[in-house]
């Protein structure tokens, strides 16, 4: 895990994301990475480029098959985690 990550809200799912990313796997957490991938690269995070096109969609539907009704609230949820680990990071790397 990159040391500028540890102890940030929802680094699991970002650092997750990322090698996911690099290995080729569309996962939750990759999609995820994706959606995020403009700010965390801005703020210094290598992101394996090859975004999937619309990857909020992409997101939406793999939590809709997983969880169902559930889906909504579970992608608010993640969305509002990358936002944290964004903010969170942001503040870390202007100290």
């Amino acid at each position: 895990m990159d040391s500028r990550f540890e102890g940030l809200p929802g680094a699991d799912l970002v650092v997750q994301g990322l090698a996911d990313r690099a290995r080729g796997v569309v996962s939750v957490e990759a999609l995820l990475v994706s959606i995020g991938a403009p700010r965390l690269r801005g703020l210094g995070v290598a992101v394996p480029v090859g975004e999937p096109d619309h990857p909020e969609q992409a997101l939406y539907v793999a939590l809709e098959q997983a969880f169902g009704l559930e889906a909504h609230a579970r992608y608010n949820a993640l969305i509002r985690r990358l936002v944290s680990f964004e903010r969170a990071l942001e503040v870390r790397t202007l100290l």
